[in-house]
């Protein structure tokens, strides 16, 4: 735990707070203590995150129908943007498999092993979001589809640095139609990409990947 200790204390070693620590340690106090009290004095110092509001440059479009909050119906655009809700909160809580587990199966990355997955976000510290209002649900190949903008802020592992990213999120459902599963009924993340605004969409085929460090899908040219 005292080894754990060292990247902490020499971030804290720039005004002197790492002799605090090791006379902690020293005294006979608890390890993880000191390392979470270094943690927080370090973190205090960092630049806060702060993602831009809807409507400016880096932030969300302002939209008059923002996610509803209470009971919805599962099977709306409403119920498809609590799914993106609930994927980047179970990010924020670090709980990959779980938040896996809300893709598509049969897509690559709901495909993957777990430990590819959560690797996806080793680069980050901190994960959140904002989420937007969902489209309305588009048919197609007897499937509905709904978009969801997303406001993605967090920090950077290596240096505390803020990140901030506006993400467009794809979800499938097959409709209810005789033969389908419950399970397949349910809205699941297709793919994460590049936010375009409507007026945009007729360059949907051209965006790029997420980025290098998060490595989530590019939005499927084929939708």
């Amino acid at each position: 735990m005292t080894s754990a200790l060292l990247p902490l204390l020499l971030v804290a070693a720039c005004d002197g707070r790492e002799e605090s620590a090791i006379d902690n340690l020293a005294n006979g106090a608890n390890a993880a203590q000191v390392e979470n009290n270094v943690r927080a004095e370090a973190m205090a110092l960092m630049e806060p995150l702060n993602p831009p509001a809807p409507g400016t440059p880096g932030g969300l479009p302002v939209d008059p129908a923002p996610v509803a909050e209470g009971s919805i119906d599962p099977d709306s655009a409403q119920g498809a943007a609590q799914v993106v809700q609930g994927y980047y909160g179970l990010l924020e809580e670090k709980r990959f498999e779980d938040a896996q587990e809300l893709w598509n199966p049969a897509t690559a990355i709901g495909a993957q092993d777990n430990a590819h997955f959560a690797a996806r976000f080793r680069g980050f510290s901190e994960i959140h979001a904002n989420i937007g209002a969902p489209s309305e649900p588009e048919g197609a190949a007897g499937s509905l589809y709904v978009t969801v903008p997303v406001q993605v802020y967090g920090r950077i592992a290596a240096n505390g640095k803020p990140w901030y990213a506006l993400r467009q999120v794809t979800l499938r459902r097959v409709n209810d139609v005789p033969g389908s599963t419950e399970e397949q009924r349910r809205w699941h993340i297709q793919s994460i990409g590049a936010y375009v605004p409507e007026e945009a969409e007729i360059a949907a085929n051209a965006m790029e990947p997420i980025s290098m460090t998060d490595g989530m899908a590019r939005k499927a040219a084929a939708q």
